[in-house]
């Protein structure tokens, strides 16, 4: 990174995991690097063509199924060659930063020692686990509620001691919506919210007009 003093600060991605009851931050998650790429797909929730009705055609029953999907770097080549300064990376790599990613889609071990004692004695009927609500932060204009449904890791390096000191990460994310959490949800609000960013931001985008398409109008 630069050391130029006007340099702009670079704004990284990131996962934010909350309490989805009271709201309290759990932990804060920043990608090491940006990824290059990022690929969103929405499947349009109309009810077009399904009971033949063509009154029914241009309805839309909820938000699009967004999901997103990103590969993510992690690399500490250059922090070993400090091990004073980086001491954790010179001690067990890139363990943390990726054990900090894949706890994400695990239950604690508290919840699952929990679990395990009410069948011992007898419970019949266990709540599953409910996990923190994460939140995928693309800069201030996309904080969006999320559920991790893919998960790939790819070790490409390691140092002398077997920990894994380079590797890529492919999250698949799919955002959870009104529909999925309800409105007076924590994560229902935020997605209410960015919605409503997105259509400030159409807004703003440049009108055309009819003869820029080759046309006098629609007739």
């Amino acid at each position: 990174m630069t050391t130029f003093p006007g340099s702009p600060r670079l704004l990284r991605g990131g996962i934010v995991l909350i309490d989805p009851s009271t709201s309290r931050v759990l932990r804060i998650i920043a990608l090491q690097y940006n990824p290059d790429n990022l690929s969103r797909t929405l499947q349009v929730q109309g009810i077009g063509g399904e009971g033949g009705d063509r009154m029914e055609s241009l309805r839309l029953k909820s938000p699009p199924v967004e999901t997103i999907k990103l590969e993510a770097e992690i690399d500490a080549t250059d922090q070993l060659e400090f091990p004073d300064t980086y001491a954790t990376v010179a001690e067990v790599g890139i363990h943390p930063q990726l054990a900090a990613l894949e706890t994400i889609v695990y239950p604690s071990s508290f919840q699952l020692s929990v679990n395990n004692g009410l069948a011992k004695t007898g419970t019949l009927e266990i709540a599953p686990m409910e996990a923190p609500l994460s939140l995928f932060i693309w800069s201030k204009n996309r904080i969006l509620p999320v559920r991790l449904t893919e998960f790939s890791i790819t070790e490409e390096a390691f140092d002398t001691a077997l920990n894994p000191i380079r590797a890529k990460v492919s999250l698949g994310m799919r955002v959870m919506s009104v529909m999925d959490l309800g409105f007076d949800h924590k994560g229902g609000n935020l997605f209410m919210i960015y919605l409503q960013q997105k259509e400030r931001l159409s807004g703003r985008s440049q009108r055309a007009a009819f003869n820029t398409l080759g046309i006098g109008g629609i007739p």
